[in-house]
């Protein structure tokens, strides 16, 4: 899956989570997904607590993150 598809998957809507990033269809943030998995969660680990999630669903917010943090602009101390 390429990262447009991949990206397709993440939403922001005022409405839900405050407008926070989401899986499409779900009120499950992208910063739930990541904080897991930085816990040490695994793919599988996710799907059995959100059976809803695919893999593709987790790798998007991993991109999306990605992306997030990409923008960032750091200042030297």
């Amino acid at each position: 899956m390429n990262e447009k598809e991949l990206l397709k998957r993440i939403i922001i809507n005022h409405r839900i989570m405050l407008g926070k990033p989401v899986i499409r269809g779900t009120r499950l943030t992208v910063e739930i997904i990541v904080e897991k998995l930085a816990y040490g969660q695994t793919f599988d680990d996710l799907k059995k607590d959100y059976p809803f999630v695919t893999e593709d669903d987790i790798r998007a917010a991993l991109l999306y993150a990605a992306k997030s943090i990409a923008r960032e602009e750091v200042y030297a101390a």
